[in-house]
């Protein structure tokens, strides 16, 4: 560190160089609350299992569902893939999920969940019995450039605001913090563009 400061002309590049970093940073990673110390941080990408993991539920191979309740934490988990292809999803899995603004979100249950289920029950009434909801999205359910499955973004804790139909349910889930505007039309099937 000395030398450089030593060299005008390296401190002025470094210095010139840590400014333009610093205004691309185009969000500050936060952490969120979900009742336990949790490593996982709002609006960062996380694989399925990575997530799973750092939500201390130890084997994330065994979740094939686009949603893990966590009965020990009071968790549900909602895993959305935006943009389903027929050859990754089949009929009774195309649910239509997407972001209703900002601060709203549209979310389809699992084909057989009722209102009136167990299940149902949960989701309507997660407040009052003290569980959190935690929303993860990713656009597509391969990435493109590795091949592998997507990473998902954590769009952090959710609350139920109503819901329509059953079997599935259309249930909108207010977001405790906004989509960030980069996220948005990514998540928004309503916009154009």
């Amino acid at each position: 560190m000395h030398a450089l400061s030593e060299n005008p002309t390296h401190m002025g590049e470094l210095i010139e160089l840590l400014r333009y970093q610093f205004d691309q940073i185009d969000f500050i990673d936060e952490p969120v609350d979900v009742g336990f110390d949790c490593p996982l941080d709002l609006h960062c990408s996380y694989t399925r299992d990575q997530l799973l993991v750092a939500l201390d539920f130890l084997k994330p191979g065994t979740v094939r569902e686009g949603v893990k309740w966590l009965p020990d934490k009071k968790i549900d988990v909602l895993f959305v893939t935006l943009n389903k292809s027929d050859k990754d999803y089949s009929p009774t899995t195309m649910y239509e999920d997407y972001s209703i603004s900002e601060e709203l979100f549209h979310w389809q249950s699992q084909s057989t969940t009722s209102a009136d289920s167990p299940t149902g029950q949960r989701y309507i009434h997660h407040a009052e019995r003290g569980s959190r909801v935690l929303l993860f999205v990713r656009e597509h359910k391969k990435d493109a450039i590795l091949g592998s499955a997507a990473a998902y973004t954590y769009l952090g804790t959710a609350s139920y605001v109503s819901h329509e139909g059953s079997r599935p349910m259309n249930v909108t889930w207010a977001l405790d913090r906004p989509i960030p505007a980069k996220y948005l039309k990514k998540t928004n099937k309503l916009v154009v563009g």
